[in-house]
């Protein structure tokens, strides 16, 4: 379960700060605008983590994806090729790919270890097969961190050229 949960979660996190933000990127055309949908989905999850704690789970043991520096870093390359669509997504896609999942495995390296929580926090309603039995041995063995991290790097070109492409149908539906 954590395999597939981790993975996804990169590669989720990726898709959803390289379309985003090159979508409202490219429709304004405005350097800055990434950094300001990063800032808003940053706040969106700061919120989730807080429901997440209103049930009682500890506070450090829920992620929060860190989206500003990538969205920085997209503005930055749109502005710096002057505003050129082509460099945004090879620049920006390859620089959201390769810091996203960056900061996301800092972000789960520092967060509560979840075997200890799980023995600490006990779910009565928590399945027999999720009841947790060994200790977790080599963190980052065969990580799913560094899977989803690599998967992200690698489809954020494609995702960021997804932004644009919604940006171009976003522009055909208002000209209709």
């Amino acid at each position: 379960w954590a395999w597939t949960s981790f993975t996804v979660f990169s590669i989720s996190q990726t898709l959803m700060l390289a379309v985003g933000a090159t979508y409202y990127l490219t429709f304004t055309g405005v350097p800055g605008t990434a950094t300001y949908y990063g800032l808003i989905m940053t706040v969106y999850t700061w919120v989730a983590k807080g429901a997440w704690f209103a049930l009682g789970y500890p506070y450090d043991f829920i992620v929060t994806p860190i989206w500003l520096p990538s969205a920085m870093l997209l503005d930055l390359a749109y502005w710096a090729t002057k505003r050129n669509k082509h460099s945004l997504i090879l620049f920006g896609g390859v620089l959201v790919g390769m810091s996203l999942p960056l900061f996301n495995m800092v972000n789960l390296i520092t967060v509560a270890d979840p075997l200890e929580t799980a023995f600490k926090y006990p779910r009565p309603t928590l399945p027999p097969y999720m009841t947790p039995i060994e200790p977790q041995v080599g963190k980052f063995y065969n990580s799913p961190v560094a899977l989803g991290a690599g998967a992200g790097a690698v489809l954020s070109v494609t995702f960021t050229a997804l932004g644009c492409k919604l940006n171009t149908w976003t522009y055909r539906w208002m000209a209709e």
